[in-house]
């Protein structure tokens, strides 16, 4: 499953936030990848949700491939909304 979601937080993707998403995505035995300006990170890794430096406001598009990849993505996107 793909789709588009914008980054609200004032702050963008920052440390606490790529934390959450993280955590959340961490439950989910499937792999979760996250596309922005043409970089692509594992949505499991802190370190490369913070190394894309997403601002807020900005899109990024979630891949995920498991058998609940659509309630992955949902709760990505409740995250950072």
């Amino acid at each position: 499953m793909k789709k588009e979601i914008m980054i609200h937080s004032t702050a963008g993707l920052h440390a606490s936030l790529a934390a959450k998403v993280v955590q959340a995505v961490s439950r989910y035995d499937a792999d979760i990848r996250l596309i922005y300006d043409d970089r692509i990170v594992d949505a499991k890794s802190i370190l490369g949700l913070m190394s894309l430096a997403v601002p807020s406001g900005e899109n990024v598009t979630l891949i995920a491939e498991c058998n609940d990849a659509e309630a992955a993505i949902e709760e990505i996107e409740n995250i950072v909304k």
